[in-house]
């Protein structure tokens, strides 16, 4: 299959650096829930700020005909600042390996930032598509989403 456009990582956004998800922010990859800015809405995901990280919530189908739209809002969420992603694919009815291979960039784009890419998946059929690809080891599902970090210790 050759390279399809959104397959490149986007620059930032014209005219700015300020990116959809991130807060203005002291420390990398820190968020702030009153400044969180989702990216723009889309039928196959929605986003919300977690304890230290955010929540991309996967909703229905993801095949060929939807997955660009949950790696674009995937994209705006890992290309800036050092993003902590969880992606929770619970709600997911469908999903196939033009889905892999989004989760595949958005983890990639996210650690070349400083971040992190995980799955929240309860879902025997994920678990035994991530094994049958060879990605089990890259994203070992979280049954739940995961506690919030402990406090920084004061300096």
């Amino acid at each position: 299959m050759p390279p399809q456009p959104h397959d490149h990582a986007a620059g930032p956004a014209e005219g700015g650096t300020e990116q959809p998800g991130l807060a203005d922010a002291a420390e990398p990859g820190a968020e702030s829930a009153a400044r969180f800015r989702p990216p723009p809405a889309n039928p196959y995901a929605h986003s919300y700020p977690g304890p230290g990280f955010t929540v991309v919530e996967v909703l229905g189908e993801i095949d060929m005909a939807t997955a660009g739209a949950l790696g674009e809002h995937l994209d705006a969420l890992t290309s800036g600042g050092a993003p902590q992603v969880v992606v929770d694919l619970r709600a997911v009815e469908f999903f196939d390996c033009s889905g892999l291979r989004v989760l595949c960039r958005a983890e990639r784009r996210a650690g070349e930032h400083g971040g992190s890419l995980r799955l929240v998946s309860d879902q025997a059929r994920i678990h035994r598509l991530l094994r049958a690809c060879g990605l089990l080891g890259r994203f070992p599902p979280l049954a739940e989403l995961p506690p919030a970090p402990p406090p920084a210790p004061e300096a």
